[in-house]
């Protein structure tokens, strides 16, 4: 910022003091004479105030910036749609501006439409009429306000700071595709071309696997969220290194609904297009909870489920698929859909009873060629994780597509299909076209909208927060080294480009797709750099289903299984680490969630375990925002001015007769002050909040003749917050005791307007009753409770004469 540099045109007369205090820091240069940075009561020549110091007055002018300090690197990381000139408007940039808010009214028309829109689509562009730059002088106060009427205060900011390109700043902020295409070098096309390549070999394989063993729908389907989800999240989203597609919790998800549907007999068992038809109602759906979501700012959602559930849920689901499909790898499919107890439908301990008692039928090629395969897979993944700190490029070597390649090879050059080993055979659309497109919210699909809410409400919170720990593990553009600068994360541009991207994808009848970590890591490490990595893996999935659909014929599908297994093994092997670690903390009420979760889902069914955990987890978080986390402070030995919780260690604190000191660390909302009053009674009778109800009195009451709040932590203040706060006070007041409140915010602060309003304010005898400090209040408890002369005679330094 201008304000922190110096004038040079002072350093050659300046003493050799000067040299010597500039050398420390810039933050502690200034200038006396003329252009005083700091105020007139300092006396001092040489001071070290500094431009950032409370008692640093804003300069006069701007002729103390320095055109060579001042942003020096800023091309280098500016997009080209916007640039920054701090000189632009010298008689606007004072060099003791430090931004902050527009100090004008906020208008109606930005308070109804939103910045973006008043200032990026309504406005000028010019972030206001032009008609007049802000001066000093007293007559230059009217042509301001005309000139920032109706601005935002953004567009106050960029103006001040000469920022050029207002109104295209806001489309790019929201359409990150006109951001990072305007950097886009030549030189990252090699990195995202490999990048793309090595998880086409990844990934496009598996989404077969999802589609046909998870998602029970014709396995192009698969492709499909990677035709359209990774170009989508290419325009919209915020993380440039993020990859987007399907996940095996949100697939088994859509299986369940798949599953329910043809339970209840709308849908056949191999009715594939109304398989994927009801597969892309449940992503249509997700996508649209998600993308609402993202309209109302519901970002924070992604720390509401707490750790233990996902841990919980997470581990369950890799249990539940490597159970499910134990059963083809076994080559036990055809037994298990005639099975007279519905297997192919129960739970997970159905599965496994039903597997050990048809073992003897296995099918020997089948487990051969699947347990080999999971087998390869696992001991690659494990020498990669060993190799690669030395050798990096041993990431680029694609094990699972060449497992694929060979065991196809293999199934065709033996033919192992006449010997019993299923293949994936023909993968074409269900309705004949390579890109079939079918709006998934009709009135005739409305049983299955039905069916499948409370699973897309699931798969949109999984998906979203799984992506929210992937673009926060990468980061997103800005920072050093990075290729696209300018890109900054947010949660609420995530939720409108992911569910933009599923909105569309549920018309094509496709998988959920979602950020990946480990996707976006492979990406990453494999050279990709920025978005356009994500558009060449769609390029190449578009062209695997246009032109080499027929190579897929040969694919068995016990490898395709053997892959899944792999990913349900990954979702569990990080379980007994946590349960170590809570184990190791004694958390023994997050490892109570973790075991409920497992075991509902593992014995009876998913939805159930999806319900148990997202409820207990809900009223977790409600529990702990209802619960005031008031304290009773107690003065350290030895001090006058510090004072600490006294339930934390109350031998180590002196208990301050007659005075109850009560601090509340939090803003007041109509959610923490329902129990307020209770809470602060048990302070009263017990002087603790820990204390059972049925405990009888044990603080005297002529303990509480004065209550202290300290409310410093009050930073907001509701109107339900309030009221219950007015009706202590009375009750306080109304029994002869008397309320301070120190550290209350200034005059001009919410909270103190919303005090004088109440009542508050005059209830407690004026404003002598708000005071800086525990201490200035127990002083005036004390002179209260001694009368005032008595306390002056004992007390001569606090005598105003």
């Amino acid at each position: 910022m201008p304000a922190l540099t110096t004038s040079t045109s002072h350093a050659s007369s300046r003493s050799q003091n000067n040299d010597s205090l500039s050398a420390r820091t810039p933050l502690l240069r200034h200038t006396n004479s003329n252009n005083t940075y700091h105020r007139p009561c300092c006396q001092q020549e040489e001071c070290e105030h500094g431009t950032l110091s409370p008692h640093a007055s804003r300069p006069n002018s701007s002729s103390s910036i320095n055109p060579s300090q001042s942003n020096s690197n800023h091309d280098a990381y500016t997009p080209m749609h916007m640039s920054h000139n701090p000189q632009a408007n010298d008689n606007q940039n004072t060099a003791g501006d430090y931004g902050g808010r527009y100090p004008g009214q906020r208008d109606l028309q930005h308070g109804i439409l939103g910045d973006a829109v008043a200032d990026g689509l309504l406005a000028d562009g010019t972030g206001g009429d032009g008609a007049a730059d802000e001066g000093d002088g007293d007559g230059e106060r009217g042509k301001l306000r005309a000139a920032v009427k109706g601005m935002s205060t953004t567009q106050w900011l960029a103006k001040r700071h000469g920022v050029k390109g207002r109104r295209i700043m806001y489309l790019a902020y929201y359409f990150p595709f006109l951001n990072w295409i305007t950097q886009y070098r030549w030189s990252y096309l090699q990195g995202d071309l490999i990048a793309a390549l090595t998880m086409a070999s990844f990934y496009i394989p598996m989404s077969l696997s999802y589609a046909s063993n998870l998602g029970h729908i014709p396995p192009i389907n698969g492709l499909y969220s990677f035709v359209f989800n990774p170009l989508i999240y290419a325009l919209l989203g915020s993380c440039p290194q993020m990859v987007v597609g399907p996940e095996a919790a949100g697939s088994l998800l859509v299986g369940t609904v798949v599953r329910s549907s043809v339970d209840q007999g709308q849908i056949g068992d191999d009715d594939d297009a109304m398989n994927a038809a009801v597969a892309g109602v449940v992503t249509g759906m997700a996508g649209a909870v998600i993308f609402v979501a993202g309209l109302t700012r519901l970002g924070f959602l992604d720390s509401v489920l707490s750790r233990p559930f996902l841990r919980g849920f997470i581990s369950a689901i890799g249990f539940v698929i490597l159970v499910d499909q134990l059963i083809p790898e076994m080559g036990l499919t055809r037994r298990a859909k005639h099975d007279p107890g519905g297997v192919s439908h129960g739970s997970s301990v159905q599965k496994l009873v039903f597997l050990v008692q048809n073992v003897k039928y296995a099918h020997g090629l089948t487990c051969g060629v699947a347990f080999g395969s999971f087998a390869i897979i696992l001991v690659c993944r494990q020498m990669k994780r060993f190799i690669q700190p030395r050798y990096p490029s041993v990431a680029y070597i694609p094990d699972r597509f060449i497992v694929v390649v060979l065991s196809a090879v293999f199934a065709w050059r033996f033919d192992w299909d006449s010997k019993g080993l299923e293949i994936l055979g023909d993968v074409e659309s269900s309705t004949g076209a390579p890109f079939p497109f079918r709006w998934p919210f009709v009135p005739s699909h409305m049983h299955h909208v039905r069916e499948a809410m409370s699973t897309s409400f699931l798969i949109a919170l999984l998906g979203f927060f799984e992506s929210s720990v992937a673009a926060k593990s990468l980061g997103g553009g800005g920072g050093q080294g990075e290729a696209i600068q300018g890109m900054s994360l947010s949660a609420n541009r995530e939720l409108v480009a992911l569910g933009v991207a599923n909105i569309i994808g549920g018309c094509f009848m496709a998988l959920p797709a979602f950020g990946g970590y480990g996707r976006s890591k492979v990406n990453a490490s494999t050279g990709g750099r920025t978005p356009m990595s994500s558009i060449i893996l769609s390029l190449i999935t578009i062209i695997c289903i246009l032109f080499l659909l027929p190579y897929f014929y040969y694919i068995p599908k016990s490898v395709l299984s053997a892959m899944i297994s792999v990913v349900a093994y990954s979702l569990i092997e990080e379980a007994p680490h946590d349960i170590r670690f809570f184990l190791h903390i004694r958390g023994f009420s997050e490892l109570t969630l973790m075991l409920l979760i497992f075991a509902s889902t593992i014995f009876y069914s998913l939805p159930l375990g999806i319900a148990l955990g997202v409820g207990l987890s809900l009223l977790s978080v409600i529990r702990h925002s209802t619960k005031p986390r008031i304290q009773i402070l107690g003065k350290v030995p030895g001090t006058t001015d510090q004072f600490e919780n006294a339930e934390d260690n109350p031998q180590a604190l002196e208990f301050v007769e007659g005075c109850l000191i009560v601090k509340i660390p939090e803003p007041l909302t109509f959610a923490n002050t329902g129990d307020l009053k209770n809470r602060l009674r048990r302070l009263e009778l017990y002087g603790t909040t820990s204390a059972h109800p049925a405990l009888p009195r044990v603080r005297a009451p002529e303990h509480n003749k004065n209550i202290i709040f300290d409310v410093h932590g009050v930073t907001s203040i509701d109107g339900s917050g309030t009221q219950v706060l007015t009706e202590i006070v009375d009750s306080y007041i109304d029994r002869g005791e008397r309320v301070f409140f120190c550290r209350v915010p200034k005059r001009d602060h919410p909270v103190y307007k919303m005090f004088g309003r109440s009542g508050i304010l005059a209830r407690c005898g004026g404003e002598g009753h708000f005071v800086k400090n525990v201490g200035e209040a127990l002083r005036l408890a004390e002179r209260a409770d001694e009368g005032e002369e008595e306390f002056y005679r004992d007390h001569p330094e606090e005598s105003p004469g």
